[in-house]
C-alpha cells in the first residue's frame, strides 16, 4: 500500500511542488499511518514535536493555515494576531479543509494547496534538525526544516502561536 501511495494524485502534487521549489522530490511512503502527530512520530521513530501539524482555521470566514509542532497546541488568538486579522477563529469541517487546501484531513500538506492560504509557522519547530510534514496522504511524509518551511510556504514564523 505505502509505495502505491506515492502515485496518489495529491501526493504527486506535493512531490511536484517540492521539485519546483528546488528542494527535490523527498516524499517518502511509510507502512504505518501518519494521520496524527502521535502516529507519525511512532512510524518515523522521532519525537512528537518533530511532526508538523498542518492545521486549517477560518478567521472571519477566510481560511488560514498554522504549522504547529506535534507536541504543541495552536493558540488561536495568537494566530489571529500574527496574521493581523480580526474576526472569529473557527475550525472548519472536513469539506472546507479540502476546499481550501485540496487535501483530506489526515494528509494535509503545508505545500501545494489549491488556494493561496496565509501561513503562520510555530517557531518551536526550530528545536529539531529535521521535521516531518504530511505529503497529501496518510502514508506519505517529507522531511524538512523550519527555514525550508518558511521558504516553501512564504509563511511567517511566530514565537507565540503554540503553547
Amino acid at each position: 500500500m505505502s509505495e502505491k501511495a506515492l502515485e496518489n494524485p495529491s501526493v504527486r502534487r506535493v512531490r511536484q511542488a517540492l521539485v519546483e521549489a528546488g528542494v527535490g522530490d523527498k516524499v517518502v511512503a511509510v507502512s504505518d499511518t501518519t494521520r496524527s502527530a502521535a502516529e507519525a512520530a511512532a512510524a518515523l521513530c522521532v519525537e512528537q514535536g518533530a511532526i508538523v501539524k498542518s492545521l486549517v482555521f477560518s478567521i472571519g470566514g477566510d481560511p488560514v493555515m498554522a504549522l504547529v509542532a506535534g507536541d504543541r497546541q495552536c493558540d488561536t488568538k495568537a494566530l489571529r494576531d500574527a496574521l493581523g486579522l480580526s474576526g472569529k477563529v473557527k475550525r472548519p469541517d472536513a469539506d472546507a479543509v479540502r476546499a481550501a487546501t485540496g487535501f483530506a484531513i489526515g494528509g494535509v500538506s503545508p505545500v501545494a494547496h489549491t488556494t493561496d492560504l496565509p501561513v503562520v509557522i510555530d517557531a518551536s519547530l526550530g528545536r529539531f534538525e529535521a521535521v516531518y510534514a504530511a505529503a497529501g496522504h496518510p502514508h506519505c511524509i517529507f522531511p524538512t526544516t523550519l527555514d525550508e518551511l518558511k521558504t516553501l510556504t512564504g509563511g511567517t514564523v511566530s514565537e507565540t502561536i503554540s503553547q
